[in-house]
């Protein structure tokens, strides 16, 4: 029989245990919880899960922003060996209820004050069976009456292998996936990348722009810091604003700042003060690669060198990274301990040094596939290997560089286009503060390099000399045959930019145009 291991005992119960109850977990506006206040939430709201008759392996699906409602609900279902699905709470309700049928979901966590939500959710999920309303709400089960109600609040007899939290994949092209993952992967990160890494100390505090949905935020609001015993600053305004992140980092003096790369640009050329970040120890990038010239331009005005790194949802967290000390702008970094990489052609046969190939990682966080995806499934999970669908090249020093998402990668002219690659030349531009490239199909049926630009506020921005830039710096294939000046890049949830969005953007205008 395999061992028993819970992953809210082992995140939780054992600092309060050690004597550390007193110790701050969570910080949310005016809330402060300890680890002792989050235990007695956690036990009571899984007694309150088993009275609803909540059983394990049953998905509890939480649509819900960043807060300690979320965080409890998480820890709560996995306590009583239930399945966590955190989705995205701003996605409009039909997406959300095809995600709770794809899931059965049998229970959903739901803002009591999202009437059009409950609706959808009611009429078109039928394997549901309660709605439980987080806040003022005229119907129940309500999530107070939960945390009131008297129940088992101790932990089900999970092992390392039991199914723990389902998370999203992003979905920008189509129907989401559901990623499987078990108690074990939750240790595995902690114990990996977030010592490795991070070095996550009890003195530790954090600030995530990326929310607890998400496989970055997962990590970074809550698994990371509560395995240390550590605090975590849970903001539920989904998107904050620079001016936001500003006012938190004043009020919290947060130690460790999480955010994607869209955001990053967004903090350079916001009007907050220079000294905004000077109580981190470190700065996180995650989602989409960094560009060089962004964390030029971050350290150049906060001091503060942002560590890059690579992960996925598959992954459950970064698997490839910088290190203190040893950043390397514009890459990805190097492996970390645990994770086995190889870059591969189209035929699977390894590639030289410095030549792009598709990444494949291997390590003990995988999921176990997607729900119901058998043919996504056998496609990602071939053995022991995840791929990732990413581009990526490794040099002679073992540092690997992304270049692209696979699908991303434009053919022009029949040679090969890496969209970072333009970016990067077009962030180089003093007036540029945000760039993406898309391929856009022009009338005569050609494939064109299209780029889009966010002009930096208070500067004047030339498309002619941002494009002699292009001229200069890159081969006459790789430059942009139109520049489009735009006020915002489209982006998701998370801070990606929706390419397919441009995409049909730059298709439009270059028919237009034709």
């Amino acid at each position: 029989m395999a061992d028993l291991f819970n992953s809210s005992e082992w995140l939780v119960d054992r600092h309060v245990e050690a004597g550390h109850g007193a110790r701050t977990a969570l910080l949310c506006g005016d809330a402060t919880l300890s680890y002792q206040d989050l235990l007695d939430l956690m036990r009571v709201a899984a007694g309150g899960l088993r009275r609803l008759g909540v059983r394990p392996e049953e998905r509890v699906m939480m649509i819900l922003r960043d807060g300690p409602e979320l965080a409890v609900a998480i820890l709560a279902a996995m306590r009583v060996g239930a399945v966590a699905l955190p989705v995205n709470p701003l996605l409009p309700p039909r997406d959300l209820v095809a995600i709770a049928r794809d899931a059965r979901a049998r229970w959903a966590i739901v803002s009591g004050d999202a009437s059009a939500l409950i609706t959808a959710l009611t009429e078109g999920a039928p394997d549901l069976t309660a709605l439980v309303r987080v806040g003022p709400s005229e119907v129940g089960p309500l999530w107070s009456e939960v945390l009131a109600a008297d129940g088992d609040g101790s932990a089900d007899a999970t092992s390392a292998e039991s199914p723990c939290f389902w998370l999203c994949t992003s979905g920008t092209t189509g129907r989401p996936k559901l990623a499987m993952h078990r108690h074990a992967d939750i240790r595995t990160t902690c114990d990996g990348y977030a010592r490795e890494v991070l070095d996550v100390q009890p003195s530790d505090r954090h600030l995530s722009v990326a929310p607890m949905f998400h496989a970055y935020g997962f990590g970074n609001s809550l698994t990371f810091p509560l395995a240390a015993g550590a605090e975590a600053v849970l903001e539920p305004t989904r998107p904050p604003s620079p001016a936001l992140v500003a006012a938190l980092m004043e009020r919290h003096r947060p130690t460790r700042f999480f955010a994607v790369p869209t955001f990053y640009a967004a903090l350079v050329a916001a009007d907050i003060p220079d000294d905004t970040f000077a109580s981190l120890r470190q700065a996180i990038s995650a989602g989409e690669a960094l560009p060089a010239e962004l964390f030029h331009r971050f350290r150049e005005r906060f001091g503060v060198a942002i560590l890059d790194g690579i992960g996925s949802t598959e992954m459950t967290h970064i698997f490839i990274s910088n290190r203190d000390g040893r950043a390397v702008p514009g890459a990805s970094g190097s492996p970390v301990g645990g994770y086995a990489l190889r870059i591969l052609d189209d035929d699977g046969v390894a590639v030289a040094p410095d030549t792009p190939g598709q990444l494949w990682v291997s390590g003990a966080a995988a999921a176990t596939g997607y729900w119901c995806r058998s043919e996504e499934t056998r496609r990602t999970f071939v053995g022991d290997w995840v791929a990732t669908g990413d581009l990526y090249s490794v040099d002679a020093d073992g540092i690997y560089r992304h270049l692209g998402r696979r699908d991303d990668m434009l053919k022009v002219g029949g040679e090969w286009v890496s969209p970072t690659e333009v970016e990067s030349v077009l962030l180089g531009h003093e007036s540029v503060a945000e760039a993406a490239v898309v391929g856009a199909i022009a009338e005569d049926g050609l494939v064109r390099t299209v780029a889009f630009a966010v002009p930096r506020p208070g500067m004047r921005f030339d498309v002619e000399d941002v494009l002699a830039r292009c001229r200069t710096e890159l081969a006459g294939y790789k430059r942009p045959r139109r520049l489009i000046v735009v006020e915002t890049l489209p982006k998701t949830a998370t801070g990606k930019v929706l390419r397919a969005d441009l995409r049909r953007e730059a298709t439009r205008v270059l028919t237009d145009a034709g």
